[in-house]
């Protein structure tokens, strides 16, 4: 691991904490290939979406109306008018495949997340299957 990504996945982390997600906090820092900052995310509820622990604490409620931390990030991005094609996503977890896709789509080219992230059993199906659509989409991942 490099010093810049020990700095960027640091600085995910940092910006996880910002999630009012009761269960899970994941940040993710997009970088492009000067190592400058395009853009950010954590995951939320949408922006005007009022964030309430009803909504927070109840699965059924909260997954479909949740952004997670790369979709925000690309989102802003989007928002704002900044390409992400050819960057780097530092994230504190593996993305999940719905993450997956948008990653890809966005023309990521690199995905860095922490070595030792303890990941729930439930979701590990899910992670190894994003994890083989971004290599099949010749995306480099690696752990840091």
């Amino acid at each position: 691991m490099t010093k810049w990504d020990a700095r960027f996945l640091k600085l995910a982390t940092h910006i996880s904490e910002w999630s009012k997600d009761p269960s899970t906090q994941v940040g993710c820092v997009v970088v492009g290939p000067d190592r400058e900052i395009r853009s950010t995310g954590f995951n939320g509820l949408p922006r005007g979406i009022e964030d309430n622990n009803e909504r927070l604490n109840n699965r059924e409620i909260k997954y479909p109306l949740i952004c997670h931390a790369e979709e925000n990030a690309i989102m802003h991005a989007a928002r704002i008018g900044m390409s992400l094609k050819g960057c780097t996503a530092y994230v504190t977890w593996p993305p999940c495949t719905r993450c997956a896709r948008s990653l890809i789509q966005a023309g990521i080219l690199s995905v860095v997340y922490p070595e030792n992230t303890d990941i729930p059993e439930r979701w590990m199906d899910d992670f190894n299957l994003s994890l083989s659509m971004l290599k099949e989409a010749g995306i480099r991942v690696e752990t840091a």
